[in-house]
C-alpha cells in the first residue's frame, strides 16, 4: 500500500534584506509577501516558483506530504516555518499540509 501524499499550501510569510551587505542587489524579486502556492499529491514544484527556494524547502515539503510533523512547531501539526538561503535577502515561507475533508 502507498503512503498516502498531502497538497502543501507555500506562503510567503516575510522577505529581509540586507541593505547594509555591500553587494546588496535590491532583494528578492521572485516573491511578495503574501504569495500562496500549492505543491499538488504529485509533488511539482509551482509553476513561477523559484528553484533555489525550492531546493531549500524540499525536505520540509517532503516530511508534510507524507504526514510527517515538526516537534519545535507546536501551534498546530503539519505545519512547519522555513526560509531560503540566500544570505543577501532571505524569504521566510509557512508551509502548511492540507487535510483532504474525506
Amino acid at each position: 500500500m502507498a503512503a498516502k501524499k498531502h497538497k502543501i499550501g507555500i506562503t510567503v510569510y516575510r522577505k529581509f534584506d540586507c541593505e547594509e551587505l555591500q553587494d546588496y542587489t535590491g532583494g528578492c524579486h521572485a516573491f511578495n509577501v503574501g504569495d500562496r502556492f500549492i505543491v499538488n499529491e504529485d509533488g511539482k514544484m509551482p509553476a513561477g516558483f523559484c528553484t533555489w527556494a525550492w531546493h531549500d524547502l524540499w525536505p520540509a515539503i517532503l516530511t508534510l506530504r507524507f504526514g510527517g510533523n515538526f516537534t519545535y512547531c507546536k501551534s498546530k501539526e503539519g505545519l512547519m516555518y522555513s526560509s531560503c538561503s540566500d544570505g543577501l535577502s532571505p524569504v521566510v515561507f509557512c508551509l502548511e499540509r492540507i487535510e483532504d475533508k474525506e
